[in-house]
C-alpha cells in the first residue's frame, strides 16, 4: 500500500500491483490497493487467458487487466499444447470477455520477440478487433537487439496503424538477461510504444525488467521527454521497494546504486568540485540524492586539501602530501584484509535472501501433507529437456 500511493503521489499511470491467481494473500493485497482508491494511478492485475483468472481480477475490482499469452511457437508447442490458430482463438476470448465485464484489456504476446511475425500480425489484428485496449510486444528472455526492436515494433506498428487501420496504442515489455532491457525499452519507445512496462530497482525473474528509474532519466535527460513523473521522489521510491522487497540493491546500480553519485578519483573529485557536469550527467538532487566523496588509493591531494579546509586547516605541501600516502596505504591494507571468508558470508546471506523456500523445507512440506517420509536417497536431480 505504501509503494502503491507514493507511484501514484508521484505521477506512474498504471500500477501492476499483483497476481490474484497466485495466492490469496496476493489477491488480498491487489483488492487492498484497488479498493483504497488511489488520486491518479490505475490499478492493473495480469491474468492467463481463461475466466478463472479474469474473474479474480474482476473480484480485485482492478481497472485494467494485462492478459499474457504466448505466441512463439516454442511455447506454443512445449508449454501450451496449442496449435497458432487455437492460441488466436483463446486470445479473443479471453479479450471479449474481459471488455464485457467494463476492464481495460491489454494483450501481452509472451515471447513476442522470438515469435513468427505473421502469425503475430494475424494475433494482434484479432484481439484489436476484439476491442483489446493496448499491445504489448514482450521480449520475454531478453535477447533482443536494439536495432531488431525498432524493427520488430515498427513492423507491428506500421501493419496495425496503416495497413489495418487499427490505431490501438502499443506497449513493451522487456527482460534484462543481456543487460540490454533499458535500451530495448527506448528503441521500442521510438518507434511509437507510449506505454513501457518497468519495475522499481530493475526487480524481475531471472535479471530482472527495464528498470524505473533508469527509462524514467533515459527520457527526461537523453530524449527531453517530460515523463510526468516526480523525479525528486525516484530515490524515496527505491529504498522504500528495496526495504519492502528485502532485495539489497547492487551497489553500481545505475540512478540509484550506492556509487551512482560517489566519487574516489583525485581527477573526478577535482573536476565535480570545480563543476558537477565534468563526471555527471545531472545533478543528484534532481532525483533526491546527493553526492558523495570517498578517500581511498586513488585519492589525490586536491581532496585532501578541499576537506582540510572546511575545518580551517592548512597544512605544508609536504605534510599534504604524506596524507594522500598514508590514505593510500590505509586503503590497500584494509582491501588485503578482507577475507575470501567474509565475501562467502556475504553472498550467502544474498542467496538466502533472494531465493524462495529451500528444498528441504519443500520436502518437509510434501511429508506433512503426503505422510510420505522422503530421505535424500529418493531425491533425483530434476530432468530438463534438452534443445539445440
Amino acid at each position: 500500500m505504501e509503494i502503491a500511493k507514493l507511484m501514484d503521489e508521484m505521477g506512474v499511470s498504471i500500477i501492476a500491483v499483483g497476481y490474484p491467481a497466485v495466492s490469496e494473500t496476493e489477491k488480498e493485497a491487489v483488492k487492498l490497493v484497488a479498493s483504497e482508491g488511489l488520486s491518479k494511478a490505475k490499478v492493473a492485475t495480469p491474468a492467463r487467458p481463461t475466466k478463472k483468472d479474469i474473474d479474480l481480477v474482476i473480484e480485485c475490482n482492478a481497472d485494467e487487466v494485462p492478459i499474457f499469452l504466448a505466441t512463439s511457437d516454442l511455447h506454443l508447442r512445449y508449454k501450451l499444447k496449442m496449435s497458432r490458430e487455437e492460441s488466436i482463438k483463446k486470445a479473443v476470448e479471453a479479450v471479449e470477455y474481459a471488455k464485457d465485464h467494463g476492464l481495460i484489456v491489454d494483450f501481452v504476446a509472451e515471447d513476442c520477440s522470438r515469435s513468427n511475425l505473421t502469425h503475430l500480425k494475424n494475433i494482434f489484428k484479432a484481439v484489436a478487433e476484439a476491442k483489446a485496449d493496448k499491445i504489448v510486444i514482450a521480449d520475454t528472455v531478453g535477447f533482443m537487439l536494439p536495432a531488431s526492436m525498432k524493427y520488430l515494433t515498427s513492423k507491428i506498428r506500421d501493419f496495425l496503424w496503416e495497413e489495418c487501420k487499427l490505431k490501438i496504442p502499443l506497449a513493451v515489455h522487456c527482460h534484462n538477461d543481456f543487460g540490454l532491457a533499458t535500451a530495448n525499452t527506448l528503441a521500442a519507445i521510438e518507434e511509437g510504444v507510449t506505454y513501457p512496462h518497468v519495475t522499481v530497482n530493475g526487480y524481475g525473474e531471472r535479471a530482472g525488467n527495464a528498470p524505473f528509474e533508469e527509462v524514467v532519466m533515459a527520457l527526461e535527460i537523453l530524449y527531453d521527454v517530460r515523463t510526468g513523473i516526480k523525479k525528486e521522489k525516484i530515490y524515496e521510491l527505491s529504498l522504500l521497494v528495496e526495504e519492502k522487497f528485502g532485495f539489497p540493491l547492487p551497489i553500481h546500480k545505475a540512478i540509484v546504486g550506492r556509487n551512482a553519485f560517489s566519487h574516489e578519483s583525485g581527477i573526478h573529485v577535482h573536476g565535480v568540485m570545480a563543476h558537477s557536469l565534468t563526471y555527471e550527467l545531472f545533478p543528484p538532487e534532481i532525483i533526491g540524492r546527493q553526492r558523495k566523496f570517498y578517500f581511498g588509493k586513488h585519492t589525490g591531494k586536491y581532496h585532501v586539501e578541499a576537506r582540510l579546509k572546511t575545518l580551517g586547516i592548512t597544512v605544508s605541501e609536504g605534510k599534504l602530501r604524506k596524507i594522500v600516502d598514508r590514505i593510500k596505504k590505509l586503503h590497500e591494507i584494509k582491501k588485503r584484509n578482507r577475507s575470501k571468508k567474509q565475501l562467502e558470508q556475504i553472498k550467502e546471506f544474498m542467496e538466502k535472501v533472494q531465493t524462495g523456500i529451500t528444498e528441504k523445507e519443500f520436502f518437509k512440506i510434501v511429508e506433512e501433507v503426503t505422510g510420505i517420509k522422503i530421505t535424500k536417497r529418493k531425491i533425483p536431480p530434476p530432468k530438463f529437456r534438452k534443445e539445440t
